[in-house]
């Protein structure tokens, strides 16, 4: 089975890559409803999988300069204490109820998406922060770094429960709470993500919800799939792209209601 898990992955990831998501709603859906995973396997095996595109993806941001280090270790470091508590927690969850409440975030999250994309066409007509501020030390005071610490404990929090990568949310508060203009709040998140993801995907093994075979057959098959989807991304028009980008996730969920 695991080499028509790393097939359809392959498919998938052609889609995720084109939308430039991270698609772990997707991937928890096909993973319960296509091959009959139990859905805290399919949780715990899709927030892992994040670690790996969100490591490429942040030395890539790392390199553009894209990034506020500071904030984002905080955030980050915040976010795997809270997914690591949450992912213990849903083993207390029936499946049935966890299947409702991670396909109710997969909506939420695609909201939250259309919400920031409609954020970052409004500050598309205002002035720019000066970026030596934002690239300095991303903030001062300790109720910026308070503030930091809890959009890290509850979008970790979230990630950890449903499996989802939270970046909507994360996004949200690094931009609206945090007033860090979007290009940094992109790259920020990334790193965010690699704890979240480590410390989650950590959290479900130990309770033994991570197959490590099913992992690596989902990792590869994304990765191949997300690298070659990445190539029509500019090759249509943007509000398909949009709107492509904020219906992922909600297929996902639709599919996970099945």
């Amino acid at each position: 089975m695991l080499v028509e898990v790393a097939i359809v992955m392959i498919a998938l990831g052609l889609l995720l890559g084109f939308v430039g998501a991270g698609g772990s709603g997707f991937i928890i859906a096909i993973l319960t409803v296509v091959f009959g995973y139990p859905i805290h396997t399919a949780l715990g095996t899709a927030l892992a999988a994040m670690f790996f595109s969100s490591f490429s993806g942040s030395v890539s941001h790392y390199r553009e300069g894209n990034m506020v280090l500071k904030t984002g270790f905080i955030v980050g470091a915040a976010g795997a204490a809270g997914a690591w508590i949450s992912s213990g927690w849903s083993s207390f969850i029936p499946e049935d109820r966890l299947g409702w409440m991670t396909s109710g975030m997969l909506f939420a999250s695609g909201l939250a998406l259309w919400f920031r994309m409609a954020i970052i066409s409004r500050k598309k007509a205002t002035t720019h922060e000066p970026e030596t501020v934002v690239q300095s030390t991303g903030g001062s005071g300790w109720t910026y770094w308070l503030l930091a610490l809890l959009i890290g404990l509850i979008t970790g929090g979230l990630s950890g429960l449903f499996g989802i990568g939270s970046t909507p949310f994360i996004q949200i508060g690094l931009m609206m709470v945090l007033g860090m203009p979007m290009r940094y709040a992109a790259g920020t998140t990334m790193l965010v993500i690699i704890p979240i993801a480590l410390a989650g995907g950590a959290g479900y093994f130990t309770i033994g919800y991570l197959d490590l075979q099913l992992l690596l057959a989902v990792v590869i098959g994304t990765m191949i799939g997300s690298y070659i989807g990445a190539k029509f991304t500019k090759r249509v028009p943007s509000g398909i792209l949009k709107t492509c980008m904020v219906i992922t996730p909600m297929i996902g969920a639709s599919i996970l209601l099945l």
